[in-house]
């Protein structure tokens, strides 16, 4: 079956889906043993959360990059999620989505939550022709996921590891397997039809 250009994929329950952040130890040691981010996370910056491990693994270099050597799995209730896609603007303008440049401008300013749709990576990190799903949390939505969202967190920087050393020996079958077994969202048009360029 031939892959949608833009989809959701992601680890999902019926209640939950599960979204990928890399942080510096400090932060993202503290935040998987005790469940919800430390006192030193900034919630008055953007943060972004991203539902494909493979992008992650893109964005923080399989958690080697300076800053990003912590990889978290986040699990959030689906209600909260859905909170943000319904309250988000897309990050760029597009002529026909949007009335006017002006006014996707003064919806972007006044949005808690942004969306950005990215190439998808495959194992050795290219880009693939469909994309995936970046979330930015800002102000209200950042409080929100933060406060209320967040079920549980997990340190996959192992898995990341892990992954990225089968890669590198050409193991891709057994790199594959240890994958997260993302499926599509089942985020209808009344999420996404204002989010789909």
């Amino acid at each position: 079956m031939e892959e949608p250009l833009r989809r959701i994929r992601a680890l999902h329950t019926a209640s939950t889906v599960t979204v990928y952040q890399a942080y510096r130890p400090e932060i993202g040691g503290p935040a998987a043993r005790k469940g919800r981010f430390p006192v030193t996370w900034k919630p008055d910056r953007m943060t972004w959360i991203k539902p494909s491990f493979m992008w992650m693994m893109y964005r923080c270099g399989w958690g080697t990059k300076e800053g990003q050597e912590t990889v978290l799995a986040v699990e959030i209730t689906r209600d909260g999620f859905d909170w943000a896609l319904r309250n988000a603007c897309l990050s760029h303008y597009v002529r026909g989505l949007h009335p006017d440049r002006v006014t996707w401008q003064r919806d972007l300013k006044r949005a808690p939550a942004r969306v950005q749709w990215d190439p998808e990576r495959d194992l050795h990190l290219r880009p693939l022709a469909h994309r995936s799903l970046q979330l930015g949390l800002a102000g209200e939505a950042s409080a929100r996921y933060a406060n209320e969202w967040i079920v549980s967190i997990s340190d996959v920087t192992p898995l990341a590891h892990e992954i990225h050393a089968l890669v590198k020996d050409g193991e891709l079958d057994a790199a594959t397997r240890l994958l997260p077994q993302e499926q599509g969202y089942p985020a209808g048009d009344e999420l996404l039809a204002h989010l789909r360029p």
